[in-house]
C-alpha cells in the first residue's frame, strides 16, 4: 500500500499499513537527518495528519533548532541524545537517513526499543553480502557511491535485534538508487510479505539500473 505524502518514496502508505496491522503504543518517532521536518520527512505524515509526536534532528543547516534539533548524530552520542530529549525506552516508529554511518547509529542503539525501524540501504552494494562503509564518526556523505550499507547487512543486524524485514521503496534519488526497508516487530504477517517484496525489488532493481545506464 505505498503512497506519498510528504516521504519520498511511498513510506507513508507502507507506514500506516504496518500501523494498522501491529497497532501503536503512544504514537512516538524518532527521525534523523529529518531535513526541515516535512521535505521528504517519513514521518510529516504522521505528525501532521494522525496526532503523532516525537523527536526530529538533523546535523546540517537544513534543522531550525526548534522543530528539527540541530544535532549531528554519531555512534557514540545517539543514546545520549535519546536521553538529552526524552526519548521513551519504547516507542514506535525509528526513521534513519543520513547518508552514511547509518548500520552503525542503528547497531549503537542498545537501551531503546523502536517497534518499527525505516532504513536506507545502499542498492550498489552486493545484495547477499553483509556489507558497510567503515565507520567514521564525522562521515559527511561526499556524492559518491560509497555510503551506507548493504541489504544482508541491516538484515542481519535486524534480526539479530528481533526484527522482520520489510522492503517499503526503490527510487532514484540525487544520481543514487536508494531501497528504504522498514523492519518491524509485530505480527508474522509481514514476513509472507516480506518475501514477495524481495522479488518485486529484483524486478525493479533491475528496470532502475538500466534505465541508468542508457
Amino acid at each position: 500500500n505505498e503512497s506519498r505524502v510528504y516521504s519520498q518514496g511511498g513510506e507513508d502508505g507502507v507506514l500506516q499499513t504496518i500501523f494498522n496491522a501491529i497497532g501503536t503504543t503512544g504514537k512516538n518517532f524518532v527521525e534523523f537527518g529529518a531535513w526541515d521536518g516535512k521535505h521528504l520527512s517519513n514521518t510529516a505524515n504522521l505528525r501532521l495528519h494522525h496526532g503523532w509526536t516525537g523527536l526530529l534532528m538533523e546535523g546540517s543547516d537544513r534543522g531550525d533548532g526548534e522543530l528539527v534539533k540541530r544535532e549531528f548524530i554519531r555512534a557514540e552520542n545517539v543514546e545520549a541524545l535519546f536521553e538529552k530529549y526524552g526519548v521513551p525506552q519504547t516507542f514506535d516508529l525509528l526513521s534513519i537517513d543520513i547518508d552514511g554511518n547509518d548500520y552503525w547509529v542503528w547497531n549503537a542503539i542498545e537501551r531503546y526499543t523502536p517497534r518499527v525501524v525505516v532504513v536506507e540501504y545502499n542498492i550498489l552494494f552486493t545484495r547477499d553480502a553483509a556489507t558497510t562503509m567503515a565507520y567514521a564518526a564525522d562521515h559527511v556523505w561526499d556524492k559518491t557511491s560509497y555510503h551506507g550499507a548493504s541489504l544482508a547487512a541491516f538484515q542481519k543486524l535486524g534480526t539479530r535485534k528481533g526484527y522482520t524485514l520489510v522492503p517499503l521503496e526503490l527510487y532514484w534519488s540525487r544520481g543514487r538508487a536508494k531501497l528504504a526497508i522498514g523492519l518491524a516487530k509485530g505480527k508474522k504477517q509481514f514476513d509472507k510479505r516480506s518475501e514477495q517484496k524481495k522479488q518485486d525489488w529484483e524486478r525493479d532493481k533491475a528496470r532502475t539500473l538500466k534505465a541508468f545506464n542508457r
